[in-house]
């Protein structure tokens, strides 16, 4: 795990109060970050951030014009902050992307090159989006991939089920929390 970083993707104060279905969640998520902060882990944290008149945004990209309406991720607003319970401390780096990918508009890639990152464990929210959006991402660019499978989060748990049960494993190791806490405790 030497050249691992946790990414904690989207979990972002007005994300949660949309997808967070009181299952646990935040305390499952904190325990990872947590977990990784032990292991000397990296955590990144990934935000989708948007500037105020989203000049970023095309009239051709659906996905895009619906999360303008709908009021989200404009930087500044506290919607947009990292929730609390999960919030990044000292010493953790947050990366911003522009769409859906962690990778998309974003610096990601150069802070992982810098940190001779070469594989990733991935968590956030939406499952459906940032997480199927990173994995495919990452896969191009060579990373190894693990998938907390209930540190990840979607509105729709049945696509949460079907990508992390069906999807996902041809591609990554794809393990709970708990199960990955194990793998990395110091021996």
């Amino acid at each position: 795990m030497a050249n691992s970083a946790l990414l904690v993707m989207d979990v972002q104060r007005d994300v949660v109060a949309i997808a967070d279905d009181g299952s646990g969640y935040l305390p499952r998520l904190r325990r990872a970050i947590e977990g990784a902060r032990a292991a000397d882990i990296p955590v990144i944290y990934v935000v989708m951030g948007l500037r105020p008149g989203d000049p970023e945004v095309s009239p051709r990209s659906r996905v895009m014009k619906t999360v303008v309406r709908a009021g989200l991720f404009t930087e500044g607003a506290s919607g947009t902050e990292i929730h609390h319970d999960v919030a990044p401390q000292p010493g953790d780096v947050v990366v911003t992307k522009r769409r859906g990918s962690a990778f998309s508009g974003s610096d990601l890639d150069l802070v992982l090159r810098a940190r001779n990152i070469d594989s990733l464990v991935l968590t956030g929210i939406a499952t459906s989006a940032v997480v199927l959006s990173t994995l495919w991402h990452a896969i191009d660019l060579d990373f190894g991939l693990t998938v907390l499978a209930d540190g990840c989060l979607d509105t729709d748990p049945e696509v949460h089920s079907m990508l992390t049960e069906k999807l996902f494993p041809q591609w990554a190791d794809v393990v709970t929390v708990e199960d990955w806490l194990e793998a990395i405790a110091p021996q």
